[in-house]
């Protein structure tokens, strides 16, 4: 009899170790799914900006790094200074505004090559022809691996005369560097080293 009450004095020992066991393992996972759950709100609570509107209501504004959109902001850097510089109008007051624009988003190099074609008296047939040119960008690769960052960019030129209108490969080369964000230079980039490595007739089709 006292052996059989022992046995269930023991039992019940074991019963409740069990019970304490089970316990401790609950509350450690409830306590660590509420450091975690807070962890991940204080974490959320740091990507948000409060910006006081003229001192009287609160605007919530998601911050972002701007390291996610540099890629995006070089390509349209890079396709913003070709619309810029190879869009002409026979018109001398509008290939100056364009070219004066596109200066503020590249080096010396572009303003050389703009030289070199003025010299040759591209523009003026431009303006005595009467003649259009337009660009489309088809695409504008970066290379990030490495500083300053290579571009590579493939383009369709279409001159327009009043008789015909010539499409041309256009392929041209630069070396992008971080610049300072400016109302000129909305991404904050610059080109340099711009050259242009191919731009030759692809078809002719008569008006």
């Amino acid at each position: 009899m006292e052996f059989k009450t022992l046995r269930n004095i023991e039992n019940s020992f074991r019963q409740i170790r069990l019970y304490a066991i089970v316990f401790a393992v609950l509350c450690t996972t409830v306590t660590g799914l509420n450091v975690w759950k807070a962890y991940q709100f204080a974490e959320a609570q740091r990507q948000k900006i409060y910006v006081l509107d003229n001192g009287k209501s609160l605007m919530l504004a998601l911050s972002q790094d701007a390291s996610i959109n540099r890629p995006v902001e070089a390509r349209e850097h890079v396709k913003r200074f070709h619309e810029l510089f190879f869009t002409l109008a026979p018109d001398k007051n509008a290939i100056e505004s364009n070219m004066k624009r596109a200066f503020n988003l590249a080096d010396k190099s572009a303003f050389d090559y703009y030289k070199d074609l003025s010299e040759k008296g591209y523009y003026n047939r431009i303006i005595s022809g009467n003649v259009q040119q337009r660009i489309e960008v088809d695409s504008v690769v970066c290379n990030f691996d490495t500083y300053p960052y290579a571009v590579r960019t493939y383009a369709k030129q279409f001159i327009i005369r009043p008789s015909n209108v010539t499409k041309r490969s256009l392929v041209t080369s630069c070396l992008l560097l971080n610049s300072v964000k400016s109302d000129n230079n909305p991404q904050g980039f610059n080109i340099e080293k711009f050259a242009v490595l191919e731009n030759r007739d692809v078809e002719i089709i008569n008006r």
